[in-house]
């Protein structure tokens, strides 16, 4: 069977990891001469297979059959006998209303003011299955990133939506840290089970953020071991954020395992074009009218964390309102050095995104494992320019690659032994070095 021989194909060029959450999913159900269609489990699956598996399953495709077929993509139908959901849930007159516990939430913490990327299209796909009561995801969804990417965000618009279109939903949301405080409290108070009574009985979905603060909490994890326990095999929703993955959180290793039992979903630091996106948004959020050329300075030098650049803004728009009125370049300037402290392009993933636009190429590609000469050589150049132009390690340039510190060091030593060789390569590095020198 062609899809048979194409899976295997496949295996060779994925992880194990990303062949079971995203390729065996996968349903063939009809072959052409020029096209195989593919049924996904839900929309979310399928706007992510089309975004970043299509071209590899084609070519797969090629390989298996000898003759290059178009991929389609369609979704599991339900059935039709399946209760169709009511776009709000009604309240009846004599229940009152159910509050969501916890933290309280930021109005503007949406879907809907959420800037979508190609770093974040998992994570926000999967909050709003998990929203939706989307079995395809399963009971419970790991976010993890750095400071300032949007876990909190998108953690808040799940709970925004759920107690808008249901709103008898008992929700809990806290951080680890106040789960870890009100359990002392109510050992203390001799009042444990009112704790479990609350969390065990009276949750239909939980969200805590910030899981890695219970580093060395022995008692709060057993306790939250025991929650995520019941409520995973009850049928719950949870939600856990943090800024780093299970696997390197100093935790006991049953808690670990409990966490690791359904998708986890990393935020990546945003590409230029939705930082671009992010600044225009912001901008108008804070009645700024600034130029596109203003808002590409702004995204192009304002990396990594999202609030620097709400930080920016404020500050433009404070310094306008004491002056003219006006945003100026100079200011603009001031403001992009006190918020961001380094010049354009002095971090890896600014040398990967001039990289990536020279040559026609996206970080998905500079971070595949594509051996193919178009990928390699720019995926090589790009490591040799950050080694040159970034104070970065050896190992904070492998991540942004996702590849070692000993992939890097080849990569080095091979642009420089080519550059001493290839005068037309030499040209080509000296033009792309003096482009990141600004």
């Amino acid at each position: 069977m062609l899809w048979e021989k194409t899976l295997e194909t496949i295996k060779t060029a994925v992880t194990a990891d990303v062949f079971s959450l995203w390729i065996e999913p996968l349903r063939c159900t009809r072959i052409t001469e020029d096209s195989i269609l593919l049924v996904a489990p839900n929309p979310y699956f399928s706007a992510y297979i089309e975004r970043h598996y299509q071209d590899m399953i084609e070519e797969a495709v090629a390989v298996a059959g000898a003759t290059p077929r178009r991929l389609l993509l369609a979704e599991e139908q339900r059935p039709v006998s399946a209760p169709i959901q009511p776009p709000q849930q009604r309240r009846l007159p004599m229940l009152p209303k159910v509050e969501a516990f916890g933290r309280m939430l930021h109005p503007r913490y949406t879907f809907d003011e959420y800037m979508v990327g190609e770093s974040n299209i998992l994570a926000e796909s999967a909050c709003k299955a998990m929203a939706a009561k989307d079995d395809a995801i399963g009971p419970c969804l790991y976010l993890t990133s750095g400071t300032g990417l949007g876990k909190s965000h998108l953690t808040q618009a799940v709970a925004h939506r759920v107690l808008r279109e249901s709103p008898m939903t008992r929700l809990h949301y806290l951080t680890a840290q106040q789960f870890s405080s009100e359990m002392v409290r109510g050992i203390q108070g001799r009042a444990m089970e009112q704790f479990k009574h609350k969390y065990h009985d009276n949750c239909d979905l939980l969200l805590m953020e910030d899981v890695h603060a219970l580093s060395g909490k022995k008692k709060t994890q057993e306790e939250l071991n025991l929650l995520l326990d019941y409520l995973i095999r009850s049928g719950r929703r949870v939600i856990l954020t943090a800024n780093a993955a299970p696997r390197d959180l100093s935790i006991d290793g049953e808690l670990r395992s409990r966490m690791m039992s359904g998708l986890i979903a990393t935020i990546q630091t945003p590409d230029l074009a939705t930082r671009l996106r992010i600044v225009a948004s912001k901008a108008r959020q804070l009645g700024l009218d600034l130029p596109s050329d203003f808002i590409s300075y702004l995204a192009k030098n304002i990396l990594g964390d999202v609030r620097r650049v709400e930080s920016a803004l404020i500050a433009l728009k404070t310094r306008a309102r004491l002056a003219s009125g006006l945003v100026t370049q100079k200011m603009l300037e001031e403001v992009v050095a006190a918020v961001a402290g380094y010049p354009q392009a002095s971090t890896p993933q600014a040398v990967a995104e001039l990289i990536g636009r020279q040559f026609g190429l996206s970080l998905g590609d500079l971070q595949s494992r594509s051996r193919e000469k178009r990928i390699a050589l720019p995926r090589q150049i790009a490591m040799y320019l950050c080694r040159k132009h970034t104070g970065s390690s050896l190992q904070e340039i492998g991540k942004q690659f996702k590849r070692n510190h000993a992939t890097v060091v080849h990569a080095i030593k091979t642009i420089n032994t080519k550059v001493a060789r290839d005068v037309s390569l030499a040209g080509q590095v000296d033009f792309l070095s003096d482009k990141l020198k600004g």
